[in-house]
């Protein structure tokens, strides 16, 4: 299995409606590819800031391409990102899961 991490930040203000937003767009997306294993959303809300860590799991690295493209290490970002993300993470991790307790 593959975990694939990706983070971004917002204004604490816009928190809540980036989190609606992400569940119409990249989270949707995830859940309807084939190989998508789950998703948990991270936030941290510290000094006016949200901080978002989403982890997704996927079957195989061909699985997360069919979401990602070929160049998985690319994040994905939809047109109203900008509305919202006070920094884009410019690459995205990926590790393979060795133990799941």
């Amino acid at each position: 299995m593959i975990a694939r991490i990706w983070r971004g930040v917002t204004p604490a203000a816009k928190a809540d409606s980036y989190l609606e937003y992400m569940n119409k767009t990249g989270l949707a997306e995830y859940r309807e590819k084939e190989g998508n294993q789950g998703v948990f959303v991270l936030r941290e809300i510290r000094d006016n800031r949200a901080e978002f860590v989403v982890l997704s799991l996927w079957d195989l690295l061909e699985a997360v391409k069919t979401f990602a493209g070929d160049e998985i290490e690319t994040p994905v970002y939809y047109p109203e990102d900008d509305e919202y993300l006070l920094w884009r993470e410019p690459n995205v991790a990926h590790f393979e899961v060795v133990a799941n307790l």
